[in-house]
């Protein structure tokens, strides 16, 4: 009897620990909800994110939620089923289905563009392989990048064959295989190689393979035509006050940024990918695999690899992500496959720090110090240059950054933006003086450059137009605006 009573107790103080850890960790959940709720209605309130957000840990979600408004003229709330066009997330479901046509024996990886397309532009194609294009190194300029593209291209519908020629011919940037240059051009090419490989449309072999087998029901290839239920509309933010983003016929973004989706589906993705079900672990350890290095981390197929801060603690992770950015949506997908937390943020309402949020939540997660994205420099100093003139504005602008630099950044997107509203609005004097704060702000980019270029020669100024043009096409010897603003400004 005593050994069974022993037995008893024993049993009756393991039940206790047990349910003592369940509760324990249940609260330490519970925290993070709390923390994770706060922040994104905060960033909300800012003006600083609309959209949807999902957050797993361990593979499990903790949080999902709506903010703001998928249709904002109706009132219709942003849900964790709203459908969000998602830009360059798209590249890796294009990644995906390359390499398993390369599973399937039915293209090789190191095989050439022309192998697979004969009426691709010669020259190219047969310098060009599938993973150069796959991680962007392939040397063909982004087609987006091409002067008045968007203006003059954007809107019109193109069949994929077609549209190649736009930049079959262009000179390549570098030879292939030497350097990153992330280039929309190479992944529509990955579209179009897998259409003629297969012999159908790029829609329906995303269907087929990968949203249908992981019942992904609420993602597709986002044809304009099509009835969707639940689909947000796209707005920008014109620096203080949200409008309608311009038109784009999806035929455009195609492979490289066409797909629509929602945080929930995108779960199921992220969950799929620690499965063989979309691929292979011969072909997963491929995808994610550092290729080449790009912009701080490396590139492998689809995807960005990396270390990641945790928070803004010194301490960092390795991370593979990626963001898109179309019209009026902005997107962003962040796993960590060592302990299996996700992060998805859908926005749109243009351009947001979606890479602060995240790393702020991901703070959370591994209870670490984070910091709210910083207010806006562009929003405050517009607002006081409307009402009180460019010396209120100048002089706001230097106390947002001076005194209160931990609470207000500046982004040269958005200042931009302001300089630009005040061009339209034809206070060309008020433009000049932001795109000369950007200038300051950020004396290496090319883009401040032209933008200032464009202000005096709106203003008359001749010369100083000329010396802002030199200057932005000296930065990016491929700024085919400024080279052409140039010759025509020499030729006055």
């Amino acid at each position: 009897m005593t050994g069974q009573i022993s037995k008893t107790k024993n049993s009756t103080a393991l039940t206790i620990i047990t349910l003592l850890i369940a509760v324990q960790c249940y609260a330490q959940a519970q925290t993070k909800v709390q923390a994770i709720d706060s922040l994104m209605s905060t960033v909300t309130q800012n003006g600083q994110f609309n959209g949807a957000v999902l957050v797993a840990e361990h593979g499990s979600v903790i949080y999902k939620k709506g903010f703001g408004y998928a249709n904002m003229e109706l009132k219709v709330p942003n849900q964790p089923d709203t459908k969000f066009r998602l830009g360059s997330i798209t590249k890796q479901f294009t990644a995906t289905l390359i390499l398993k046509l390369a599973e399937q024996g039915k293209l090789k990886l190191d095989g050439k563009v022309s192998d697979y397309l004969p009426q691709y532009s010669k020259t190219n194609g047969s310098r060009i392989t599938i993973h150069e294009l796959l991680t962007h190194s392939s040397g063909i300029p982004n087609y987006t990048d091409f002067p008045n593209f968007f203006r003059e291209r954007a809107r019109d519908p193109v069949l994929p064959d077609e549209f190649t020629k736009v930049f079959a011919d262009s000179a390549l940037r570098f030879e292939p295989g030497t350097k990153f240059s992330y280039s929309n051009s190479g992944y529509f090419l990955l579209g179009v190689i897998i259409e003629k490989v297969t012999g159908k449309p790029y829609d329906q072999v995303l269907r087929e393979n990968i949203f249908a087998p992981l019942g992904m029901k609420n993602s597709g290839y986002d044809h304009s035509r099509d009835l969707l239920a639940n689909r947000a509309a796209g707005y920008e933010k014109d620096v203080s006050q949200y409008v309608n983003a311009d038109y784009v016929d999806m035929s455009i973004p195609y492979s490289a940024g066409a797909l629509y989706s929602t945080v929930e589906d995108l779960y199921l993705w992220d969950q799929a990918l620690y499965t063989d079900t979309p691929l292979s672990e011969a072909s997963k350890q491929i995808m994610f695999a550092p290729q080449i290095p790009a912009m701080g981390r490396s590139y492998g197929y689809g995807w960005f690899v990396g270390k990641s801060a945790e928070g803004k603690s010194s301490d960092s992770i390795t991370t593979i992500s990626h963001g898109g950015r179309v019209n009026g949506f902005n997107s962003l997908i962040f796993r960590i496959p060592q302990d299996k937390p996700l992060v998805v943020l859908l926005h749109n309402g243009g351009v947001a720090p979606l890479e602060v949020i995240c790393q702020a939540i991901t703070g959370i997660l591994y209870g670490k110090p984070y910091t709210l994205p910083k207010k806006s420099v562009a929003e405050a100093v517009l607002a006081a240059t409307l009402e009180r003139g460019s010396v209120s504005g100048l002089q706001l602008f230097r106390d947002l950054t001076g005194k209160q630099a931990d609470s207000y950044s500046v982004r040269e997107d958005e200042m931009n933006a302001a300089g630009y509203r005040l061009l339209q609005m034809g206070k060309t004097k008020e433009a000049i003086v932001i795109f000369k704060l950007n200038v300051g702000a950020f004396p290496e980019s090319s883009n401040v450059y032209d933008s200032l270029g464009e202000a005096y020669m709106a203003n008359g100024d001749r010369d100083l137009a000329i010396t802002n043009y030199e200057m932005s096409v000296k930065l990016n010897p491929n700024n085919v605006n400024g080279i052409d603003r140039l010759k025509r400004l020499r030729n006055q």
